[in-house]
């Protein structure tokens, strides 16, 4: 069953795929649906996609395809998932973006605020949350891409493996799967491309462990 958001959404996608052959923007998503925040409108995407009604094509731009359309009329779903649908919005919250992090070699390191990022709130439960975006490709092998929204839980310790964000020298900071060798610290890649960084570890301070991932399929 579709919440009348998704099922408008899906609707939309759709139409301007056939007009067009091309998908929408997430602006124009926004839009269409009448929601403020890009991150509403992966979330709407990604359960669309997880319930077969919309498949990502990779490797292609806007790139998401209709599966197939429900049954059900609009009025149907409307009167039957009205109340759902706000329960789902009034569960949202919002957490700080903290602009960019380095999947690739250290940027400097994380700055003020500079803007929201909206996430169901029982993905934040039990500590605290920040959101930064990707740049960069060492972490493509974990599925971590240039331009993704990583959502980070507060913390200033990690188990080996764990994926964090480091910060190297109180200085650069950079998001890399950890281990622990000795004295050292391993910030380790997920692309053949960049080599492992063995450091002391007085050199490196976790301040976060990756909680979950949002792409923006623009």
């Amino acid at each position: 069953m579709l919440t009348p958001k998704q099922y408008k959404l899906l609707q939309y996608i759709n139409k301007t795929i056939k007009e067009t052959g091309c998908c929408p923007s997430f602006d124009e998503m926004k839009e269409a649906v009448g929601l403020k925040s890009k991150s509403g409108i992966h979330a709407l995407i990604e359960a669309l996609v997880e319930r077969n009604f919309l498949r990502k094509l990779p490797h292609k731009a806007r790139s998401l395809e209709v599966v197939r359309l429900p049954k059900l009329k609009p009025s149907s779903i409307v009167e039957e998932e009205k109340k759902r649908e706000q329960a789902l919005l009034d569960a949202m919250v919002e957490i700080p973006l903290y602009g960019k992090i380095a999947a690739g070699t250290p940027i400097e390191a994380i700055a003020n605020e500079t803007e929201k990022f909206a996430v169901p709130y029982e993905t934040v439960r039990g500590g605290q949350f920040y959101a930064l975006t990707v740049e960069g490709d060492s972490m493509v092998d974990m599925g971590i891409l240039s331009g993704d929204t990583v959502v980070i839980k507060k913390a200033s310790t990690a188990n080996n493996g764990d994926i964090v964000v480091a910060l190297v020298d109180d200085s650069e900071a950079t998001l890399k799967q950890i281990k622990q060798e000795g004295p050292d610290v391993l910030l380790i890649p997920k692309n053949e491309a960049y080599e492992t960084r063995r450091l002391p570890a007085s050199r490196v301070k976790v301040q976060g462990i990756l909680s979950s991932l949002y792409r923006n399929y623009n």
